[in-house]
């Protein structure tokens, strides 16, 4: 029984973030801290911080790796400081003590405060002892040693006992934040349910963590953070990746089109292909390709005989499926193209964040090569966006490309699951056997959309392809009047799909001093301060678009309301310049953040209060 020396503390939210060295298992500990405080009904959002190397050199602030996990009654970020970090050599620490809030706790593993540690990691003396963390409540345990005692005990090799050591660190965390130590081995049970003297030996250590954290005396006070109030539904805890792969198998469940993806491995996009392999049971095929072309090449054949066709892949792998796209485009069949985004150019930061894809996105093609451009905008949100973005693509038989990017993709938060028969109905133009004077160019008149004839359709013999194509007939044609009219069409189609986009929405008042303007990742930071600003009386208001190209019909209503536009966007500026390419007749200001990391609130309340104060 818990000894009653302890105070407990409420709190409304707590972040807490897991670091150490590649390899010590940090992603496992933040990921089985967060399915706990979801279990118990925390709202949640992760954040997956680890280095491009598989395997960087031990002990250097270069292999770091981290989870940082917010949880609490109503939560749309990371945090932007952590109230609890649990740091497993020096290096770690060294790396994220600025992400630590002042007066917050520090659980330091000891063990590896070594000379040689210290030193590697540009300390000249322990952190632990020469007093420049006395701004900090620092709570130094023998975690190493501990973990290796008790996993040795369980018949498990030195290398192997040691790698226990974040069981033995989420055992104090479980105890300070008053988390169930059998849930959490349940879940432990879950990952290791193939090695069972593995899942045994790390429980075992967890709950050493648990007892030792309960009888030190750093340890004062205990959490208890407020739980969700949600709607009555079923959740989970879902990476954003995830998500989208979830809602390219309900699109195809609603459509009743066969899903295939065919991609190329990259990161941070890799974990749709991965999830949708595991899924031959709703009819997803998956071939894992050679090379980017060909993943795009494989799913434009797919959609050409009849698939919900998909392919995946971040910045690097977009530029490679580019003139891809523009088959896909010119013979008008449907292809969903994920844009995990990356910070670039090049193979840049591949592990870290940023939404500098979107002038690719847009204008990265040759010839007059328009597309529908999606972005989603937090790890939940990916669902519904990939179902939308394959709604599109199919109904108006056109490529449609949907960014994400490595925050959201790869982050986590609660998810209300849904009910495929409540989603919106995706009805594909297929024509119908021997349909009467069926071509292959024939449009709607309404929408300009052509038919999907299935090969094998009996009646519907026809051909299309790269080159260009007359009107209606498709034969293959170089007259110049023929290609504009060409050109015309394949472009007022995709703008035509803003007459079935919803309106976009403004959060706050309808009209005011300063509207703030995102799109995609950055959702959940911009809404945050957008409301707390709210609360003090600020007129300020909020636009986030989902929908990029074409944009929602009533954005020029929206953008004459505001005194101030400012768009915040995580590159050098390209959605104001698309904004002021598009809508010239406004003036945008621009905040920008290129390194690989959210917003923060503190820059985002600067900014904005700056903006507001200017005459």
């Amino acid at each position: 029984m818990t000894s009653n020396k302890f105070k407990t503390v409420e709190r409304d939210s707590v972040a807490v973030k897991f670091v150490g060295d590649s390899g010590d298992g940090m992603q496992l500990t933040g990921a089985l801290f967060s399915d706990a405080s979801a279990l118990i009904g925390n709202d949640l959002v992760t954040f997956p911080d680890y280095p491009a190397e598989i395997r960087a050199p031990h002990n250097t602030v270069a292999g770091v790796s981290g989870f940082q996990v917010h949880i609490g009654k109503e939560i749309r970020t990371i945090g932007d400081k952590c109230d609890v970090l649990v740091t497993m050599n020096p290096a770690s620490l060294k790396a994220n003590l600025k992400w630590v809030s002042m007066g917050g706790t520090i659980i330091a593993d000891m063990d590896s405060f070594t000379d040689k540690a210290i030193e590697k990691a540009g300390y000249t003396c322990n952190p632990l002892e020469d007093g420049c963390l006395s701004s900090f409540n620092i709570i130094p345990a023998p975690i190493s040693s501990s973990a290796k005692r008790v996993g040795a005990s369980f018949g498990l090799d030195i290398k192997a006992a040691e790698r226990t050591k974040n069981m033995f660190a989420l055992g104090m965390v479980a105890f300070i934040f008053e988390r169930d130590i059998e849930t959490i081995s349940k879940l432990i049970n879950t990952k290791f349910k193939k090695k069972a003297d593995i899942a045994k030996a790390n429980i075992e250590v967890l709950k050493a963590g648990y007892i030792y954290a309960e009888s030190i005396e750093a340890i004062h006070s205990r959490y208890h953070v407020a739980t969700a109030n949600l709607p009555k539904g079923r959740y989970r805890n879902i990476a954003g990746n995830t998500a989208t792969a979830w809602g390219l198998l309900a699109a195809s469940e609603r459509s009743k089109r066969p899903l295939f993806l065919g991609s190329y491995p990259i990161t941070p996009a890799t974990d749709i292909l991965v999830e949708l392999a595991k899924h031959k049971s709703l009819n997803a095929k998956v071939m894992q390709c050679e090379d980017e072309i060909a993943g795009i090449c494989s799913a434009i054949g797919a959609s050409y005989a009849g698939s919900l066709a998909v392919t995946t892949t971040s910045g690097p792998g977009l530029s490679l499926k580019s003139e891809a796209i523009g088959l896909a485009v010119m013979t008008e069949l449907p292809i969903v193209i994920v844009d995990v985004q990356r910070a670039g150019p090049s193979t840049g930061m591949p592990t870290k964040s940023e939404q500098a894809d979107l002038y690719q996105a847009l204008f990265g093609r040759n010839g007059e090569c328009p597309c529908i451009v999606m972005a989603a905008s937090s790890p939940h949100d990916c669902f519904i966006s990939a179902y939308m973005a394959a709604k599109l693509a199919m109904e108006y038989m056109t490529p449609v490309i949907l960014l994400s990017d490595g925050y959201i993709g790869q982050g986590s938060e609660l998810f209300r699951i849904p009910k495929v028969a409540d989603l919106p109905a995706i009805t594909p133009p297929i024509a119908k056997p021997n349909e009467e004077n069926y071509t292959p160019y024939r449009r709607d008149e309404k929408t300009l959309v052509r038919k999907w004839a299935l090969p094998g359709t009996e009646g519907l013999r026809h051909r299309i392809g790269g080159l260009e194509k007359t009107d209606i007939k498709g034969e293959v044609s170089t007259d110049p009047l023929n290609h504009e009219k060409m050109v015309y069409y394949r472009n007022e189609k995709v703008q035509r799909v803003a007459n079935n986009l919803p309106e976009q929405e403004v959060i706050g008042d309808a009209e005011g001093d300063l509207l703030i303007v995102s799109w995609g990742g950055t959702y959940g930071q911009t809404f945050v301060v957008v409301k707390e600003m709210q609360k003090q009386g600020k007129k300020i208001s909020l636009a986030h678009f989902k929908y990029i190209m074409p944009l929602p019909k009533n954005t020029t209503e929206i953008f004459k309301k505001f005194k101030k536009i400012l768009v915040c966007e995580l590159n050098r500026g390209q959605f104001a310049d698309y904004l002021r390419m598009t809508y010239p007749e406004f003036s945008y200001q621009k905040f920008n953040k290129v390194q690989g990391l959210p917003f923060t609130s503190e820059e985002l309340i600067e900014k904005f209060n700056q903006i507001i104060e200017e005459k």
